[in-house]
């Protein structure tokens, strides 16, 4: 499991403005005559948030994190449910059995594993929050690039990458361009490009690879 991911996916949730929070029904986030014009320009600054963001992540992670420990955790669980996974296709009920003798220590370890990575969150979520709503909203517009195809793998309007043809039929809308990307958007994916590089340099990464 790529822990990594979960958790940018889990900061970056909350990143596309919703009508309950005044979106507009518009769903998007950015300004209709922001500071930064240009997509090329757009493109790169919002880029350079990204990693900003991920460095300031990183260093979070590596002051309040023990790192050795949270890699003890995670080798020991990953290579406990290996071999109970192992041991339960080749219908060894014994070995099995004893296995899952150990299925509450590995909860444990699961859970602590899971609050060491959720604390340095909680301190970075809330400038993350700031920036999103405050800072970026007023530099760039709403869609910041353009992809070669849509990106809506998940259903539903809540998780929207990039803009569809209805959208951008619609002059209401703030899509203008079939597959231009969100802002918030953009910004997710940038930081998925360069969080790994950025762990690995700050040696704060969950890849026991």
């Amino acid at each position: 499991m790529d822990f990594n991911f979960i958790l940018l996916f889990i900061d970056s949730a909350f990143l596309q403005l919703p009508d309950f929070l005044g979106g507009d029904g518009r769903m998007a986030l950015g300004s209709d005559d922001p500071i930064i014009k240009g997509l090329i320009i757009s493109m790169f600054a919002v880029t350079g948030f990204g990693v900003l963001l991920n460095i300031f992540n990183s260093a979070v992670r590596k002051k309040m994190v023990d790192q050795t420990k949270l890699k003890r955790i995670m080798k020991e669980t990953r290579g406990w449910q290996k071999e109970r996974m192992a041991a339960m296709r080749a219908k060894d009920t014994a070995k099995t059995a004893e296995l899952n003798k150990k299925s509450s220590y590995m909860n444990k370890m699961s859970m602590e594993m899971m609050q060491m990575n959720m604390r340095p969150m909680m301190i970075t979520f809330v400038p993350l929050i700031l920036i999103f709503y405050l800072v970026l909203p007023q530099l760039f517009t709403y869609t910041v690039a353009i992809s070669p195809i849509p990106l809506n793998v998940i259903p539903g309007e809540m998780f929207q990458l990039t803009c569809t043809a209805a959208q951008a039929a619609d002059s209401e809308h703030v899509c203008t361009e079939e597959n231009a990307l969100f802002l918030w958007a953009w910004y997710f994916l940038s930081s998925i490009a360069f969080s790994g590089i950025i762990m690995r340099l700050t040696k704060t990464s969950m890849d026991l690879s």
